[in-house]
């Protein structure tokens, strides 16, 4: 897979490679003769504006409705995450201290990122976990490690200031938005990297993840699925936006954020025994809120 390199300063540093095959980049993905003629067959049949506003305004009810589906089935937990955000393994206010920490999980659908942390032994923070649906929030809440001693869940359109009123304003040490801000309204994205950071204390740190421009995903797309530039329906009624590296490093750095690490990571997703192989391409970011 080729790609054009960027100065890495130019977007704050590139991370290490994770996993054996990982190919970390500022290039964006060149596509084949196939790629570029199917992201055109996309583009011929669009979704109509009505049903893009249903979209948005039943955004809420979609995901009630993957959670009654899916309850806690559908996503694995994600044990990867200290790994290469290791962030997550340094929170706490160093020996001897008293000084509590605070992280927020934005979009924890059931707890798929907190719980691993917790079974772990993570325990030197409190956290809070946030999420659109009332029903994803529920099932964390029934899960047996749930414990409000060092954790607490609560519904929230983060899109919104209602976050306001559970946590304060420079309240926060650790915010991670893992494949989340793409289910979002691309329109919706400022307010939400906003709140963001009024949330995040000076030094506070926002951990990225989330799906890449020319992703696998995107490229599989049917016409009638395509909403605008990058941003899909897909057949449960949800939505997923494809982000390019750059974009995602303008939209922190224009909340007020500065860029730490920022990059494309092309990784391929293998289960031999299912036969699978797929090539994937995230966006995976660190981003701080200025210290002064």
């Amino acid at each position: 897979m080729s790609a054009e390199e960027k100065p890495a300063a130019a977007e704050g540093q590139r991370h290490g490679s994770f996993n054996l095959g990982d190919v970390v980049t500022s290039g964006v993905k060149v596509l084949s003769d196939e790629e570029r003629t199917r992201l055109e067959e996309q583009n011929k049949r669009m979704v109509s504006e009505f049903q893009a506003r249903k979209l948005e305004a039943d955004a809420r009810k979609h995901w009630d409705l993957f959670y009654k589906r899916n309850e806690t089935r559908f996503f694995k937990d994600r044990h990867w995450t200290t790994r290469e955000f290791e962030e997550l393994l340094a929170v706490d206010g160093g020996e001897g201290s008293d000084v509590v920490k605070t992280m927020l999980e934005v979009g924890c659908g059931v707890g798929n990122l907190v719980f691993p942390l917790i079974e772990d032994g993570h325990r030197d923070y409190f956290i809070y976990a946030c999420d659109l649906s009332p029903r994803a929030v529920d099932l964390v809440r029934q899960h047996n490690l749930y414990d409000e001693r060092y954790m607490r869940a609560f519904p929230c359109d983060i899109t919104t200031e209602e976050v306001f009123g559970t946590l304060g304003e420079g309240s926060l040490d650790i915010a991670t938005l893992i494949f989340v801000l793409s289910a979002i309204h691309p329109e919706k994205f400022g307010a939400v990297v906003g709140n963001i950071f009024r949330l995040m204390k000076p030094g506070g740190m926002v951990l990225f993840r989330d799906y890449g421009l020319y992703d696998m995903a995107q490229l599989r797309f049917k016409p009638g699925h395509k909403i605008g530039e990058n941003f899909y329906m897909r057949q449960d009624g949800t939505r997923s936006y494809y982000f390019a590296e750059d974009e995602i490093a303008d939209l922190f750095r224009g909340a007020g954020f500065e860029v730490v690490v920022n990059s494309y990571i092309h990784r391929r997703t293998i289960n031999p025994k299912e036969k699978i192989d797929v090539p994937r391409i995230f966006v995976q970011s660190k981003f701080r809120k200025p210290s002064g």
